[in-house]
């Protein structure tokens, strides 16, 4: 079998003879990493085009029986609420365009990568993510049909302020070489933290009865598994051919750490305040799938090759109480500006907190939301009107901490060319400065907005330019999608006692 695998893939390469290699694969010596022998690329799961299309095949079957099924039972209706889906508008809006990016570039490495074993390797993870682009499209299309947010999602995505986080990262990591693409995604993305993303999250949605998601989603985490063994074997692969690839390797481990869990605190508040029924909390996902297996086993192991845990990990694990909290009380006062809504935390969901976060929530934010509530009780609703400073790297508005003290912004501050720039903390200011010609470039949507470019000077005229449309945002409470959510179960409840009588 191993035979016919290599026949059928590694045999079928051939050496050009009548140029040279450097102008056939011109991408691959810039970046300084050294290759010697690229037959060494091990692909442990020997897959053909006939076997992986035919296994891909059948998941497709099985995931649009599904979503076929839901579509004609109306089960929307079985969610536990509304305002859950504002957490999958979050989905769309963010994660489903930069799987399309993630399809885009692997095709480019399929292309460009020497060795025949990691070109196909490439080929298949670019297939897998169109797949989950399409897969994601179909399942949420459904939901447009009936509550708002979920339409113009791609335009938004170039737009809108909070979809910047995302898109400036895989922005990012496209305009990087192929090696360290292959690091940014393959490895720091899907192997170090694609499992707070999809494991816990999609068990959300199976808890509040989003069973098309819940299906998508663990389909595309079995294409996950592979995607994680190429993200492993790509760095064992760069560290085994050369020594002086270690210190490449290490540098990107810790600039792609820090800006994929910038991007997951969008992820921490979903679990933690927009799923109605509660799966687990941000922290324990946190130390479960970072602490304990990436830090407690696979740092571990790279050790082996001169590897250490990302630089400002310890940042990350304090933050760990209090990142949700603080991204979600942002969100919170910027929904006005949003495709989605935001909703306060009754008392059962402030219980819940407090309970998974003891040492942080009563102290630190059940004060902000009393005072909240007494806003409500006399007919008001926060929200900010003013436009935020963002971080120059991550572009996420400035809301965190020190690492050390949860009472006090953290700002830092860096100068390039006489010009003052700001960044959200230390992480963000060591990626800054370690490559600052290319982050003064960012697109920053606040800077935008103030110099003219987003549609006008008003708040309406932005949401305009946006493609946001009334009702999509603000307060969930007697918003569009609550207000038919308690139409259509009354219309329910009351055509059942029809029928029984």
């Amino acid at each position: 079998m191993k035979q016919r695998y290599e026949a059928l893939t590694r045999d079928l390469d051939w050496e050009p003879s009548y140029v040279a290699k450097s102008d056939v694969f011109p991408h691959t010596e810039f970046e300084g990493i050294k290759i010697h022998d690229w037959s060494k690329w091990e692909d442990p799961f020997r897959l053909t085009v006939d076997a992986y299309t035919k296994y891909q095949a059948e998941k497709d079957k099985r995931l649009y029986a599904v979503l076929d099924g839901f579509a004609q039972s109306q089960g929307h209706l079985t969610l536990t609420e509304a305002s859950y889906l504002n957490a999958m508008k979050l989905f769309l809006q963010g994660v489903t365009p930069l799987e399309y990016q993630a399809h885009r570039n692997f095709a480019y490495l399929a292309r460009h990568l020497n060795g025949p074993g990691p070109r196909f390797a490439a080929l298949c993870q670019s297939i897998d993510e169109m797949r989950h682009t399409q897969t994601e499209i179909h399942t949420l299309s459904n939901y447009n049909k009936y509550y708002g947010g979920f339409h113009n999602y791609l335009e938004q995505h170039d737009r809108v302020w909070y979809l910047s986080v995302p898109k400036s990262f895989f922005d990012d990591a496209l305009t990087a070489g192929p090696f360290e693409f292959l690091i940014a995604i393959g490895f720091s993305f899907e192997y170090l933290l694609t499992n707070l993303l999809f494991v816990p999250f999609m068990s959300g949605a199976s808890f509040n009865g989003d069973l098309p998601t819940m299906t998508f989603g663990f389909s595309a985490q079995s294409d996950e598994s592979r995607h994680m063994t190429l993200g492993l074997e790509a760095i064992k692969f760069l560290l085994e051919q050369d020594e002086a690839n270690v210190p490449i390797v290490q540098a990107w481990i810790d600039k792609w750490f820090w800006r994929g869990y910038r991007v997951t605190a969008l992820v921490a508040q979903m679990l933690d305040y927009m799923l109605p029924r509660k799966v687990m909390s941000w922290k324990e996902a946190f130390e479960l799938y970072f602490e304990e297996q990436m830090l407690g086993g696979l740092f571990q192991d790279l050790a082996f090759y001169g590897i250490t845990p990302p630089k400002h990990v310890d940042d990350a694990i304090a933050e760990k109480e209090i990142l949700s909290h603080q991204v979600y009380w942002t969100l919170y006062q910027f929904s006005h500006a949003a495709a989605f809504t935001t909703t306060f935390p009754d008392a059962d969901a402030q219980t819940w907190l407090a309970e998974n976060y003891p040492g942080t929530f009563d102290k630190l934010y059940k004060p902000l939301w009393d005072k909240e509530a007494r806003n409500l009780e006399n007919g008001g609703r926060h929200f900010v009107r003013g436009l935020p400073q963002l971080c120059q790297v991550c572009q996420i508005p400035m809301l965190f901490t020190e690492p050390d003290d949860p009472t006090t912004l953290c700002q830092r501050e860096s100068v390039h060319n006489g010009e003052k720039f700001q960044t959200c903390s230390n992480g963000c200011q060591w990626i800054f400065e370690r490559e600052p010609e290319k982050y003064v470039q960012a697109w920053l949507p606040v800077h935008q907005i103030y110099q003219g470019n987003c549609g006008g000077p008003t708040v309406p005229d932005v949401l305009a330019w946006y493609g946001i449309q009334e009702g999509d945002g603000g307060e969930y409470k007697g918003s569009v999608d609550d207000t038919n959510w308690k139409s259509w179960h009354n219309a329910a409840d009351h055509s059942h006692i029809g029928s029984e009588a």
